[in-house]
């Protein structure tokens, strides 16, 4: 199951408050996508979980939505935020650490 570094959950839980949405279920939703390439994407969007999704919890009560395919990508991952180049922060994921 992919897990929430507590950074990444306080990032999430700082672009839900912002959202216009006052709803609870309101969480950061990954989606795969496809380009014309036939290369995997991943999507990000704030939104509530339809049918067929996987939520995790992570820390400090941030809610992951994943659509299916992405919650098969995502299933030995970690999501974590880093710096970029200009000081803000950004989503990466790595690969669990098999020794736990």
């Amino acid at each position: 199951m992919l897990e929430v570094t507590p950074m990444a959950a306080e990032v999430i839980n700082e672009l839900t408050s912002q959202s216009a949405a006052t709803d609870d279920g309101v969480g950061l939703r990954f989606a795969l996508a496809t380009d014309n390439n036939s290369q995997a994407a991943l999507e990000l969007s704030l939104s509530e979980p339809v049918d067929g999704d996987e939520v995790v919890a992570a820390p400090a009560g941030a809610k992951v939505i994943m659509e299916p395919a992405a919650a098969q990508y995502l299933d030995d991952k970690v999501l974590d935020v880093r710096e970029d180049s200009e000081g803000n922060p950004a989503f990466a994921i790595a690969r669990q650490d098999p020794t736990g």
